[in-house]
């Protein structure tokens, strides 16, 4: 009887451990589990320690450990499931994040400067050189599987903007979306180590040292009027972009207007950290083994470093035709700006300016072709919808 006693214990005990996570690192697969906690582990260090992107890196790093535990299937699948059920809303958080960023951005630096919106859309370049280019590598390898839904979401890196490239990937490559997510704003991330030895490598020290005139003063109706103006053209123009552009727009109305104070507050503050943490959550879960571990992964994060220089690159480089046709009245530089990480880009070229001339500010000259980035992107992935949803 005490054998009994005993062995049904044993056996009680094997099957615990059968069902337990641990036994699924030795399962078939196992080892991509590993792997996955590892990076996300690694995400997580980087947002702590290192400060790169941390309001979403940290929520999407540990929804990959979430997610990647042997077993754990129950947060993932059914409508019922934790992660599961805020993936439904995975179409709308880009668009309510567009909607706080509206509400804490200043396109006073755009209107007063209305010329530097073309170093915006020089920048958005990148975006459809990249395209190309990830279309010819689905070509000429056609086990990667890369049709022009997967080539646009790949693209929209070079925009270095994340919302728009969650969205994009989200309608034309869903099952992309964990991988150009975290490739996305790792770039982002890595702004400040990317972008200045591309400016310096195009520009010369003497167009790096030009001092910009003062920006004008922007009376409070020309801000008022922008995001109506901008909403007719652009929707008008591109109607797919309505969902991003729309909720931009209007963000930065409620703040403009004044009148609303208190909803101003909650979209800069409250909502903006309320959705990230969600968005975050979302990608992270979407980051398991299968998905992430092959060579696609690869390529894109080859790709994306390759979209987001030449946005770069075509922003300077636009600069610097700028720079000559107004007989050296544009510093080169803040075409750089161009790209929409706001307002990281726009430090990184005042910081290279002052490294040249301590009393050389660009920060508000960059900060114009920085938010013009941010429409120019928006504009640009609804091109790509418009095309190939």
């Amino acid at each position: 009887m005490i054998f009994n006693v005993f062995n049904n214990l044993w056996n009680t005990i094997v099957e615990f451990v059968k069902q337990s996570g641990i036994a699924g690192f030795f399962a078939n697969g196992g080892w991509g589990n590993l792997i996955m906690l590892a990076i996300a582990c690694v995400l997580i260090f980087l947002a702590v320690k290192k400060d790169f992107e941390p309001y979403l890196l940290i929520p999407i790093g540990f929804g990959m450990l979430l997610v990647n535990f042997p077993g754990n299937t129950g947060l993932l699948e059914g409508g019922d499931a934790f992660i599961g059920f805020l993936q439904k809303g995975l179409p709308v958080y880009p668009c309510l994040i567009f909607l706080c960023i509206g509400a804490t951005t200043d396109f006073g630096p755009l209107i007063a400067n209305k010329k530097t919106m073309l170093l915006g859309a020089a920048a958005q370049i990148g975006i459809f050189i990249t395209f190309i280019g990830a279309i010819a590598i689905g070509k000429a390898i056609p086990s990667l599987g890369w049709g022009p839904g997967i080539a646009s979401s790949i693209g929209i890196i070079g925009g270095a903007d994340g919302p728009t490239a969650i969205l994009v990937t989200n309608i034309l490559a869903p099952e992309k979306l964990s991988i150009i997510a975290v490739v996305a704003y790792s770039y982002m991330a890595l702004v400040p180590v990317i972008q200045p030895p591309i400016i310096k490598a195009l520009t010369t020290k003497e167009e790096r040292k030009i001092k910009m005139d003062t920006v004008r003063n922007v009376t409070k109706q020309e801000k008022i009027l922008f995001p109506i103006v901008v909403s007719f053209v652009t929707i008008l123009i591109v109607p797919s972009c309505a969902p991003l552009i729309g909720c931009l727009m209007l963000g930065n109305l409620v703040k403009e207007s004044g009148v609303v104070p208190n909803i101003t507050k909650a979209l800069a503050n409250s909502l903006m950290y309320i959705v990230t943490i969600i968005l975050g959550l979302c990608v992270g879960g979407k980051a398991t083994a299968e998905i992430f571990i092959s060579l696609d992964t690869l390529f894109i994060f080859a790709l994306g470093v390759i979209a987001f220089s030449i946005a770069t690159a075509s922003g300077v480089l636009f600069g610097k035709l700028m720079c000559k046709l107004t007989k050296g009245k544009v510093n080169p530089m803040i075409g750089a700006a161009g790209v929409s990480a706001v307002p990281m880009a726009a430090r990184v070229v005042h910081k290279v300016g002052q490294e040249e001339d301590p009393e050389n500010f660009l920060l508000m000259h960059a900060m114009g072709p920085n938010v013009a980035g941010v429409i120019g992107s928006a504009v640009a992935a609804g091109v790509l919808l418009l095309l190939f949803k």
